[in-house]
């Protein structure tokens, strides 16, 4: 292994198919690795873990960013990736195996023929007898909505077409790209509340932020029919567990079908909670595993930005020419600052991208000859900028 080989340090088992992405001449990789260049993670929370200050990115193996720090990494520059739509199979399967078991009552018939301890003539007229309390109900023509029309969520709406079922939608963040993979017989809602008023069933896919926290309350739960069901594989906080309940008790909400269990959940009758199986298939921890590497090693490289949650899309395709990027404060000037201190040092610029996001911006330049060191540090010196990377040349 060379001297100058990147190092990334894994945290909790990250699937080998990703991890030999990272050649073993060009990285260090392992749970043990001192003074890391990356972090790769799947659930680990990272919120009170010391991150070292070689950390240039951070990978997370999976979808959900909740256990990362994200104020802290982008105020230091420090991009962080994920994996979306890598695990949309594993929970588009388990969302609609939600809404079988659900309309089906499988896990109580289950747990009645567990209970069972005759046989024979006896243990057939017991079955035979017990089946007319799980009487369920069936799919086709019923009406699922779906909150998040992101690749699982679009993924759980043309599903849900193919078994019968009327869908109706919500995302007004939706992308032209997921639109254009969205079947046309999924119509779109025009609010929340009018969302949930014709459902039968809410199913809900979006990440756990502010603006989601209890997306599923009391008020909006009252507008839906009659023994409905409310699948949640997204996160525990976008349904509010007490409204939840107190709608099953009321006996106006059929089932709820989770993947957060908390003891209140665990303890009644008409929610099938599971332990956060979402992703846990051996295909959507390699999936994610991979595009996670694939995004680590193009940043480290290349310096070109794909999948991150907290900064912008960058990618300039790498010229025979000196690179360095620049992360910074999303504030006026900062290119000029930059084009400044490199025409000081007689560089010649041969490409530049700059993106910006919210309160961060990034900038990629090539530039005709090596950077000297003083003229880096000019550029660090800057207000504003938070991390400047020297990649140079890149590799023959």
């Amino acid at each position: 292994m060379a001297d100058s080989a990147y190092k990334i340090l894994t945290i909790n088992n990250i699937a080998s198919a990703g991890l030999e992405r990272l050649t073993r001449d060009s990285y260090e990789v392992g749970p043990a690795v001192e003074i890391p260049d990356a972090v790769i993670v799947r659930s680990h929370d990272m919120h009170s873990m010391d991150i070292a200050p070689s950390v240039a990115a951070i990978g997370r193996a999976g979808a959900g960013v909740n256990n990362i720090p994200l104020p802290q990494l982008s105020a230091r520059g420090v991009p962080v990736f994920n994996a979306p739509g890598a695990n949309a199979n594993a929970v588009k399967e388990l969302a609609v195996a939600g809404l079988l078991i659900a309309a089906r009552n499988i896990c109580d018939a289950h747990q009645y023929v567990q209970g069972l301890t005759s046989d024979g003539d006896v243990l057939q007229k017991e079955v035979e007898a017990g089946k007319k309390q799980f009487v369920g109900f069936e799919l086709p023509g019923r009406t699922l909505g779906v909150i998040g029309l992101g690749a699982i969520g679009v993924e759980v709406a043309n599903v849900a077409l193919s078994l019968g079922m009327k869908v109706v939608g919500f995302d007004p963040k939706i992308t032209v790209r997921r639109a254009w993979q969205l079947s046309a017989g999924v119509r779109q809602a025009d609010s929340l509340d009018s969302l949930f008023a014709e459902s039968d069933a809410i199913t809900v896919h979006v990440p756990l932020v502010d603006a989601t926290r209890h997306i599923v309350n009391a008020k909006r739960l009252s507008l839906m029919r009659a023994g409905g069901t409310v699948i949640n594989f997204a996160r525990g906080g976008v349904a509010d567990s007490g409204a939840i309940m107190q709608s099953l008790d009321a006996n106006h909400l059929h089932a709820y079908v989770c993947d957060f269990p908390t003891r209140e959940l665990i303890g009644h009758r008409q929610v099938i909670t599971l332990p956060h199986l979402g992703a846990s298939t051996m295909e959507a921890e390699e999936n994610c595993a991979i595009m996670v590497a694939e995004n680590i090693k193009e940043y480290l490289e290349n310096g070109n930005i794909r999948n991150s949650v907290n900064f912008p899309e960058s990618v300039m395709p790498r010229l025979d020419a000196h690179r360095i990027t620049v992360a910074n404060a999303n504030v006026p000037n900062m290119v000029g600052q930059i084009s400044t201190c490199l025409a000081e040092a007689d560089l010649n610029i041969e490409d530049l991208l700059n993106k910006s996001m919210g309160d961060v911006a990034y900038t990629v330049v090539d530039l005709s000859d090596n950077v000297p060191v003083e003229t880096l540090d000019k550029i660090r010196a800057i207000d504003g900028v938070l991390k400047l990377r020297n990649l140079g040349r890149p590799a023959s």
